[in-house]
């Protein structure tokens, strides 16, 4: 897919990521514990990379396209894309 992640913003109970196509996807943070868990700034030190979401002080990465697929961890997740 190659989608490319252009930001990303959170809410007390999800994680937004605005695409460079336009679109915006809504994530339960409950889906990426280390997220979920994690204080504010370090949900902030978030580095965007062509393919992916990357916070290195929780170790935790997410591929853009296994959001668009629905794919978490190898599990299958239904996501909707909000316009």
């Amino acid at each position: 897919m190659n989608a490319s992640a252009e930001s990303v913003r959170f809410d007390e109970y999800t994680l937004w990521v605005d695409l460079q196509d336009g679109r915006t996807l809504g994530v339960p943070l409950a889906w990426f514990p280390k997220l979920f868990n994690a204080t504010p700034a370090q949900r902030d030190a978030c580095r965007i990379s062509r393919y992916g979401l990357h916070w290195e002080n929780i170790d935790e990465d997410i591929l853009v396209d296994d959001l668009l697929a629905g794919n978490q961890n190898g599990q299958g997740i239904h996501l909707k894309a909000a316009t």
